[in-house]
């Protein structure tokens, strides 16, 4: 899943980007408010951590452009204002979700995971798909009741098709959903890992949507 990291303290936000690509996140991090506002005008993100005090636009006012344009994408903010009605006027402004520094990075994490679920609407940690089970809290997979081991990317390109099922997304979509700006990306990268995945969960798994993309189609009840 691909994350915005809008943050102007440098040395949280250095610390910030390494634990959430370690937890398994695509991270692009910006500095500034007006930066935040012209990335997500143009790239699709699955989720925002907002500080508020920015240098140049607060983050107030740019999670209201964000919501005024119909982004509807989870945003959380994190931000040092702790007073209730800085809490209350940032739910209120669109934010999902606010935490209070100084925190706990499992907190964080579990509340983005939390803002996962609910966009996907997901009330469980657990996903399943036949006899493929997933946990995203724990980052493990199983068929059968097998431990199935998948690499980071696998993980997420996995999570992110069955978050979606029936929907065919294309590899362009993917390719936003597993890698930053600064990450490599390969020209058939997307067609290698969805082979591996095919190779370890079943070959009818993923289906392919020549010229447009992939899916996973529901299970038939």
């Amino acid at each position: 899943m691909r994350v915005l990291l809008v943050e102007d303290d440098v040395p949280l936000g250095e610390a910030l980007t390494a634990a959430l690509a370690q937890a398994g996140y695509a991270v692009d991090w910006l500095r500034d408010g007006a930066s935040a506002d012209a990335a997500l005008a143009v790239e699709s993100f699955d989720l925002c951590v907002l500080d508020l005090t920015l240098p140049g636009r607060d983050g107030m006012e740019v999670l209201a452009r964000a919501r005024r344009a119909g982004l509807t994408l989870p945003v959380l903010i994190l931000t040092a204002r702790d007073q209730l009605a800085d809490r209350v006027a940032g739910l209120d402004a669109g934010a999902d979700d606010y935490l209070v520094k100084p925190f706990d990075l499992d907190e964080l994490l579990a509340r983005l995971r939390s803002l996962l679920r609910r966009s996907a609407g997901r009330a469980d940690e657990r996903i399943r798909h036949g006899d493929i089970e997933v946990n995203v809290a724990s980052r493990t997979v199983t068929r059968g009741g097998e431990s199935v081991e998948l690499s980071t990317r696998e993980f997420a390109l996995l999570h992110a098709l069955l978050d979606h099922p029936g929907q065919v997304m294309t590899r362009q979509r993917l390719e936003q959903t597993l890698y930053g700006w600064d990450d490599d990306v390969g020209s058939n990268t997307i067609e290698v890992y969805v082979h591996h995945l095919r190779r370890k969960l079943g070959a009818d798994l993923i289906r392919t949507v020549r010229g447009v993309g992939y899916v996973i189609d529901p299970v038939s009840r």
